[in-house]
């Protein structure tokens, strides 16, 4: 496979190359596709247990479980302005 590359993604490659880290360009971007594929990983990960959370919340919303929203504000309000009382 032949692949172009920018100029700057170039220069990021022989950067990485000039710190000893990496032997060549090959190297370099087999780390970059691994790191990619973990990200991936993690970002499908968070996706999930996200929906999770999310039928949860639907759940004991249905159950009439829910907090309003106003008294959520109220409560984030005075989180805040304790933090900032306490800071100074």
């Amino acid at each position: 496979m032949n692949i172009q590359l920018t100029p700057e993604l170039e220069e990021i490659i022989q950067a990485q190359i000039v710190t000893g880290k990496h032997a060549d360009a090959e190297e370099v971007i087999s780390k970059a596709l691994q790191l990619l594929l973990e990200w991936d990983k993690g970002y499908q990960q968070w996706v999930e247990k996200t929906r999770q959370k999310v039928d949860v919340a639907i759940e004991q919303l249905d159950r009439g479980e829910g907090i309003d929203g106003e008294v959520v504000i109220e409560k984030l309000r005075e989180k805040l302005r304790t933090a900032r009382e306490a800071q100074e």
